[in-house]
């Protein structure tokens, strides 16, 4: 009794639960065995000032010898012996009576058997280990169980409190419930009303479905419905109406199994990216674990996830294809999550790809937009800032910030897919894209003149003819050097920091950067031809170095290594020297 009825349990809400179940299933017993009956109620009442909770049905009620044999007895329970005359049936493990000793310190139970209806009986225990049964004043046919409620738990007598245990549990629950008189489970969920002989306008039918779900889970308010219907589940899906991230993992999902809430947080059936998703769904075959708090992973729960992902891509297309508003608001709401859910999941992918947008300097766009853009290549920026954006800014051509969730590898796949490059800015094959690299007799004295430690001059052509020089962090460099970092080993794990070394070995890691310089720049063409001349460029190269560094004050990497008021002071100083 310590063992299963103090550690079988979560919650000691759940032996509320486990009560309304096992009168359900009293019912269910009389139906089938009672031809002559045509009740079917459960009522549940409480009385704050004395501290008592109970649970009354018009069910089967029980014998005499048959209070031994289910109330007396640990795994012993008649629903056992008619599962195979009825799927209806919730209890199965004949544990679920011992839930009131976890939150009553008196426990009585009325029952008159419809079998004996003159006959009553009373059942008095306090810890499940010892009882009593006498006989009572004669009582309609069906059970009471009255709890004494423990001190730990009156709280369970407060009205309010209980109305919103017993109605999130039996939400979906086929008998009427009532909770100190008011019906909790009126209202059939969308997919069961929408199975009977009533035409209901489309609209009305996503109103309906609307409200179901903001009444299931109020913490998000729906933008959309999602109907699940197949791998023996039934019910819907819907999407939070709320700006979610990449990393985002909300995924809501209540799971009732013959009508009774089971799994609050059935979260596992659902895909992994969709951390933006909720839903309630019912099912007759999904198995439950001994405490009925959880599913066991057998091949039901592995079609029921089948489905759920497949009722979620399929839904998804639907709303797209029939609710535009509400689509838009989708994409609006859950763009980047959708952006690595593309990433997961080829259906996903294929119905995403060309609505998804990226962010890029020029603002959000998708990467068709982005391509166009480019002229008819994909740019990424893997840092922030700097002179790669200056430069594509004075191209007027947009650059996909690489530095957001998602955005490097769906651009990837999706110009991969379409045999289109993508150029991404700070590796040696981006830079190959963007540079035509030159021969330049000065160059060794160029780089001595604009190049600080671990830069690399490159002499190159590029546009525009405008821009004397771009300096381009080596961002494969920057990479090598976080990962060989000592720090390294207390953020990322050993196996995959070893694996991330192995490809890092390949970089060469010379040079933090490499400043290209433009043979085609008025500016450089004109100070290579005074060099050549012997004239005297001083002047010229201090105006030159200060360009240099005001430019590179906008390169994060850089940007604390940049003497700014130096540099401001050079301007000037050359300006006064020139004049």
């Amino acid at each position: 009794m310590t063992v299963l009825g103090g550690h079988l349990y979560s919650t000691p809400a759940v032996a509320v639960r486990e009560l309304v179940q096992n009168a359900h299933d009293s019912i269910t017993r009389r139906r089938l065995e009672d031809d002559g009956f045509t009740g079917g109620r459960i009522d549940v009442t409480s009385d704050p000032a004395s501290g008592t909770l109970t649970v009354r049905d018009d069910g089967a009620g029980m014998t005499r010898e048959e209070i031994d044999r289910f109330l007396a007895t640990v795994g012993v329970g008649y629903t056992r012996g008619l599962r195979e005359r009825s799927d209806e049936l919730i209890g199965q493990f004949g544990l679920g009576f011992l839930s009131a000793f976890i939150v009553g310190e008196r426990t009585v139970v009325r029952t008159a058997s419809y079998q004996a209806p003159d006959s009553a009986y009373e059942y008095t225990s306090t810890t499940g280990e010892r009882y009593s049964v006498e006989p009572c004043a004669p009582r309609e046919v069906g059970t009471e169980v009255e709890l004494t409620l423990g001190a730990d738990h009156r709280e369970l007598a407060d009205r309010a409190v209980l109305a919103g245990v017993v109605g999130r549990y039996c939400a979906l629950l086929g008998l009427p419930v009532f909770v100190n008189g008011e019906q909790v489970n009126a209202d059939a969920p969308p997919w069961r009303a929408a199975s009977e002989d009533v035409v209901v306008h489309p609209i009305q039918a996503r109103k309906q479905a609307l409200a179901f779900a903001e009444r299931m889970d109020p913490s998000f308010r729906p933008l959309c419905t999602l109907e699940v219907d197949g791998g023996g589940v039934r019910g819907l899906l819907w999407i939070q109406d709320v700006l979610t991230y990449g990393s985002w993992d909300n995924r809501r999902l209540a799971v009732y199994v013959r009508g009774m809430l089971l799994d609050d947080d059935a979260r596992d059936l659902l895909p992994r990216w969709a951390g933006f998703v909720s839903g309630a769904v019912e099912s007759d075959v999904l198995t439950p674990t001994a405490s009925r708090e959880d599913l066991q992973r057998d091949d039901a729960w592995e079609a029921a996830r089948t489905a759920l992902h497949e009722a979620l891509v399929a839904g998804l297309a639907k709303v797209a294809a029939e609710q535009p508003e509400a689509w838009a608001r989708v994409l609006t709401r859950h763009n980047e999550g959708l952006l690595g859910a593309a990433l997961a999941d080829e259906q996903l992918e294929a119905l995403l790809a060309d609505q998804l947008k990226v962010p890029t300097s020029e603002g959000d766009m998708t990467v068709r937009e982005l391509v166009d853009g480019g002229d008819g290549r994909a740019h990424v920026g893997l840092g922030t800032g700097g002179f790669e954006e200056m430069r594509f800014r004075a191209l007027k051509r947009p650059i996909a910030t690489g530095t957001r969730y998602a955005v490097v590898p769906f651009v990837r796949q999706w110009c991969g897919a379409r045999g289109i490059d993508v150029v991404e800015l700070g590796t040696s094959s981006g830079d190959r894209a963007l540079f035509e690299r030159v021969q330049l007799e000065e160059a060794a004295w160029l780089a001595e003149q604009l190049t600080r430690e671990r830069q690399e001059l490159v002499p190159a052509r590029f546009e525009p003819a405008e821009m004397p020089f771009v300096l381009v962090p080596d961002r494969e460099a920057e990479l090598k050097a976080r990962l060989e970092a000592d720090e390294a080993r207390e953020r990322i794990a050993s196996a995959a920091l070893h694996l991330a070394r192995e490809h890092t070995a390949t970089i060469d890691g010379t040079y933090d950067a490499r400043l290209y310089v433009n043979v085609d720049s008025p500016v450089i063409a004109a100070l290579l031809e005074a060099h050549r001349a012997g004239q005297d460029v001083e002047v010229a190269l201090d105006l030159v170095r200060a360009v240099l560094a005001l430019m590179a004050a906008g390169e994060r990497e850089t940007r604390a290594e940049v003497d700014l008021l130096g540099a401001l002071s050079g301007v000037g100083e050359a300006v006064r020297r020139l004049l």
